[in-house]
């Protein structure tokens, strides 16, 4: 009975901390929409106009200073010097006629100095807490220069590896992109807002961009309501729903409207239905662009039609300066727009705490600035996002007590800028710890350790001659270790490519190292998944690394002589050929699936039928499966996936579905399995893919250990937009597999009525 009272009297106190919390924080939104009010108040439309105005760092800090004095600038991009923020800032807050500060951005995308692995191999982690963990890290060491806002996250699904942007992407997957989307806007702004090393995030691009016609950067997507709210939209809401301060519209035109003038989308979705309260910003010129895209005439009617449609800043085309105060006296922009577009700039600021404490203690960033816990974490990201894709005879990891000789080898091996990635402006390759100086220090004094780039980058095309004398080099080293894979520049925006293979020399470089009969271990580090297959067969292991990083040689070298074991999973598919794109396991199935059983192109007979061939859904030259699946990765153990059970068979759709299995580790190394729940909805009123990942779990086993890996599901999870275009979940029957990736596993079916 005395428990039963603790428990009660636990339940109270914890329901009365949570009703507490619930009256500051509505406490703390009034005063600060009652500031606001007051502020709005005194604004001249001069005023309000300067605070939706955001431009980079440009002439002499005079001169932007004058500007800010008069109320010109609402935001900054681009300085990252705190003295000279302090000194900008208190031109706003101490020379200006109402003191208000200005909002300091920097496009902060996967660490600051601190560089973690880019966004798609942190999203191969298929770890949470670790992205979180890192994004914390870059909020720190970011605001400690003075910046309080980062264009980050991006949460545009990408299918396609032939746009450089994937490398900034979580990858092809709602759920996974929508997990990682969170745990980064939760790091970025910590527990609270206003703690001078938060800094508000900002989820891109609204949206869509990920589907840009050819893998093309800025071209012109065409999805459906449908496909927007199903695939594209969900990790936004997610974003949204855990408290993201901003969001930012994209390049592109979906349908003929370019998102920096779709109301629809700002206005009816995000902020009808979602809830938003944020701002949202423009990328950078995308309003002036609306009149490249041939949707506005002008920059006075791109103006018009980007706050009109919900933006509220406009970042870096100025057409807001320019044409605001016209068309607001013309009436073509209500007044009450724009006071709607600065109450939602003034917000955020409030919510940063920047009224309060606009300054910069410009001694924190030397006390921050790759703090040893910082490294490790990086370090830790980075061996966690690597991915086993072979592992011929169990070669890895290598035994360095059996070992005399290593060569080290490859462009990418030294290559300290280039193993950063896309979208580093801060990272310093000084401080940079490459494969080769990551091996050298572990094991220098016990290995004789070679090393030849034979390309001096990844684009070189090297002579025959100087392959040979590889080759020969290669024979007298125990074992050859190559990293081999795409300098910085080749991913990211503005990067796509229409060719995926490896550039260069770098597969004719693999096939050398197999010539001299070593064992021969490849590393790729790229910032996309590249089509490797021809080299799959010249190496006896390979790991992919997306570009890791600050700490990415310890981490890999670590993992190559058995000191961590590899739990990567790919957050994206990996095509046999580029042909193939776009190719993701979430498809629908067409009416006439590949059996897999189809003929391919050497193995038609001459003079074969029309109709020989099955009449199937594939390529002839490149088949119908991936090179390797999303959620594949292999581990130095292996793990046995037993007892697939459901708590019941038929479920409402209020109801929790709660799923089970038996995983054991029937290795001999300790590892982490990462464990993928997916789920397929047999018969919709629209059709519905094949597979759908809607839950994942990194579970950690002994040798021998065996552990029951359970799963919640609620039914609602399983709702979609149907043809009627309203979200429910249909009654009917599906597959549930819990499994290792997205193509093994077997299957148990449930019904919801």
């Amino acid at each position: 009975m005395i428990a039963r009272i603790l428990i009660l009297l636990s339940g109270v106190l914890i329901l009365a901390s949570c009703q507490s919390d619930s009256t500051r924080r509505n406490t703390a939104d009034a005063q600060i929409e009652k500031r606001i009010d007051e502020l709005i108040s005194r604004m001249t439309v001069e005023e309000k106009i300067g605070q939706t105005n955001q431009l980079t760092v440009y002439g002499t800090t005079e001169e932007l200073c004058e500007k800010i004095r008069n109320g010109e600038i609402g935001s900054l991009l681009n300085v990252v010097d705190p003295a000279d923020i302090n000194t900008l800032q208190r031109a706003a807050v101490e020379q200006s006629r109402l003191g208000i500060p200005l909002l300091i951005a920097r496009d902060v995308i996967h660490g600051f100095r601190t560089v973690f692995p880019i966004p798609l191999g942190q999203a191969a982690t298929f770890d949470p807490a670790l992205v979180e963990q890192g994004a914390r890290i870059a909020a720190i060491e970011a605001s400690a220069a003075g910046i309080r806002w980062t264009f980050s996250p991006m949460l545009d699904i990408s299918r396609d590896p032939r746009w450089g942007r994937i490398a900034e992407s979580a990858g092809e997957d709602p759920c996974l992109t929508s997990a990682m989307g969170a745990a980064m806007v939760k790091g970025y702004q910590g527990e609270g807002a206003d703690d001078p090393t938060s800094v508000a995030a900002c989820a891109k691009h609204f949206v869509g961009y990920g589907a840009s016609e050819s893998g093309r950067d800025y071209n012109s997507t065409n999805l459906t309501e449908r496909q927007l709210r199903n695939v594209y939209l969900p990790p936004f809401e997610q974003a949204v729903r855990s408290g993201a301060m901003t969001l930012m519209t994209s390049f592109n035109d979906n349908d003929g409207i370019p998102s920096t003038g779709n109301r629809f989308l700002l206005e009816e979705v995000l902020r009808n239905e979602w809830g938003f309260d944020g701002m949202v910003v423009t990328d950078w010129n995308s309003a002036g662009e609306m009149v490249s895209h041939g949707f506005a005439a002008d920059t006075k009617d791109a103006a018009m039609k980007a706050i009109n449609a919900g933006v509220d800043m406009d970042m870096m085309s100025h057409v807001f300066s320019l044409h605001l105060e016209d068309l607001i006296d013309e009436g073509t922009v209500d007044e009450q727009r724009l006071d709607e577009a600065v109450r939602n700039i003034l917000r955020v600021k409030f919510r940063l705490g920047l009224f309060e404490n606009p300054y910069i203690d410009t001694a924190r960033i030397a006390r921050v600035t790759y703090a040893p816990e910082h490294l490790e974490a990086a370090r830790r990201t980075a061996e966690e996002s690597a991915v086993l894709l072979r592992n011929e005879g169990g070669i890895l990891p290598l035994d360095a007590s059996a070992l005399r000789s290593v060569l080290v080898a490859g462009p990418m091996a030294d290559a300290p800028a280039e193993q950063l990635g896309t979208w580093t402006f801060d990272g310093e390759p000084d401080h940079t710890v490459t494969p080769l100086a990551a091996i050298r220090a572990a094991y220098g004094d016990r290995l004789r350790i070679g090393y030849n780039p034979v390309a001096a980058y990844s684009r070189e095309k090297v002579t025959a001659a100087k392959l040979a004398a590889f080759t020969a080099q290669a024979a007298s080293y125990d074992a050859i270790l190559l990293f081999v894979g795409e300098e910085a520049i080749l991913s990211g925006e503005a990067h796509c490519l229409a060719d995926l293979n490896l550039q260069g020399s770098q597969s004719e470089l693999i096939a050398a190292a197999r010539r001299s009969g070593k064992p021969v271990v490849t590393v790729v580090m790229a910032g996309r998944p590249l089509t490797i297959a021809r080299d799959l067969a010249n190496t006896d292991a390979l790991l992919y690394s997306f570009h890791p990083g600050t700490m990415g040689g310890p981490a890999l070298i670590d993992l190559i002589f058995g000191n961590a074991v590899p739990s990567g999973k790919l957050p994206v598919t990996f095509p046999v050929a580029t042909g193939q794109i776009p190719i993701y396991y979430a498809r629908n199935m067409t009416g006439r699936p590949a059996a897999g059983n189809e003929l391919l192109l050497d193995e038609i007979p001459v003079g074969a039928g029309q109709t020989s061939l099955g009449c199937t859904s594939y390529h002839l030259d490149a088949g119908f499966g991936p090179l390797f699946p999303f959620g594949f990765g292999l581990s130095y153990t292996t793990f046995k996936y037993a007892d697939l059970q459901l708590d019941k068979e038929t479920y409402l759709p209020t109801e929790t579905i709660r799923a089970s299995c038996r995983l054991t580790n029937t290795g001999k190394r300790t590892a982490t399995e990462v464990v993928q729940l997916y789920v397929r909805d047999r018969v919709g009123s629209t059709v519905r893919p094949v597979k759908e990942l809607k839950a994942f779990d990194r579970i950690t086993l002994e040798p021998g250990q065996s552990r029951t890996v359970e799963f919640e599901l609620p039914a609602e999870d399983l709702a979609f937009w149907g043809l009627d275009m309203q979200k429910r979940v249909e009654p009917g029957t599906f597959d549930l597999w819990i499994a290792g990736d997205s193509q093994s596993g077997n299957s148990v079916t449930f019904t919801i009525n």
